[in-house]
């Protein structure tokens, strides 16, 4: 079945409509004006707003009746929003790496799991590195995934490795929990995670992770190269080049947040919502 063909759910369709109406508004709206903007049976909008009150994506003033964006809206919104920021804050960070190192360069979010592609910028044919936009790698053998798992609860990666495993590559490839947990302590401590031909004979990678305004990791960067390219004679200049590039994307991250902190939450939610394509990494 094509998707023109297939059915939309009405009531799904009444409640986005109410809640894009309520995030338009700049002082929230009663019962009876949102009757009246839209044509939907009131017995349904009623049951509509009080899921969204339950559930946190409303909140009704106890002053004035007035339904507004609740804290569940809000923090999708900014979910949204640093996606989109991520994207176009990193792309000509991720572009200045590629060009002063001359290797791979990848971009990865954790994602069930595992790590995620989501940009890779190369400069030719020439070494070049087997992954694509939205390839999942595993965590415990690459420098990316080290970065997105290194600050997780010991109860969270604990499960996390009984759900996925511990694939073994090669013999280079970590094996254990117990070693597992060591390296990811020195990922905390350096601040940067190395792939020394654990995943793959003859390449390495030298990750970093980069921070969301509340301070948690948010993804991770990495450069891949061979093992001639990534020595122990350049490897602390590489390495600096990585962290550099992950603290700026990190700090311009801050920086948008902290300028957009006055602004109302319907206008986050509306924002967030604005098509921004031309943001997005190839």
């Amino acid at each position: 079945m094509t998707a023109a063909k297939t059915p939309s759910v009405p009531a799904l369709e009444r409640g986005l409509a109410i809640l894009e109406l309520v995030a338009h508004s700049k002082s929230g709206l009663t019962f009876s004006q949102i009757t009246r903007h839209l044509e939907f049976p009131k017995s349904s909008i009623h049951c509509l707003l009080l899921t969204f009150e339950r559930e946190g994506y409303l909140r009704r003033s106890g002053t004035t009746g007035r339904y507004l964006c609740g804290s569940k809206l809000i923090r999708i919104a900014n979910l949204a929003m640093d996606g989109i920021v991520l994207r176009e804050r990193a792309l000509p960070i991720l572009r200045d790496l590629m060009e002063r190192t001359g290797m791979t360069v990848h971009m990865a979010i954790l994602e069930r799991g595992e790590a995620t592609l989501i940009a890779k910028l190369e400069r030719g044919p020439v070494h070049r590195v087997a992954t694509w936009i939205g390839k999942r790698i595993d965590v415990h053998c690459t420098s990316l995934g080290k970065c997105l798992i290194a600050n997780l609860p010991d109860e969270e990666l604990r499960r996390l490795i009984e759900e996925r495993g511990l694939l073994r590559h090669n013999e280079n490839t970590i094996a254990s929990l117990h070693k597992l947990r060591q390296e990811l302590a020195k990922t905390r401590s350096l601040g940067y995670a190395v792939d020394d031909e654990e995943e793959e004979i003859g390449i390495r990678c030298i990750g970093a992770p980069i921070a969301g305004p509340a301070g948690n990791v948010l993804a991770a960067i990495s450069i891949s190269g061979t093992t001639e390219q990534i020595q122990d004679s350049n490897s602390a200049a590489l390495v600096n080049l990585v962290k550099q590039a992950a603290h700026e994307i990190s700090r311009q991250l801050a920086e948008f947040r902290d300028s957009r902190s006055f602004e109302e939450p319907a206008a986050l939610i509306r924002a967030a919502g604005q098509d921004n394509s031309g943001g997005t990494l190839p």
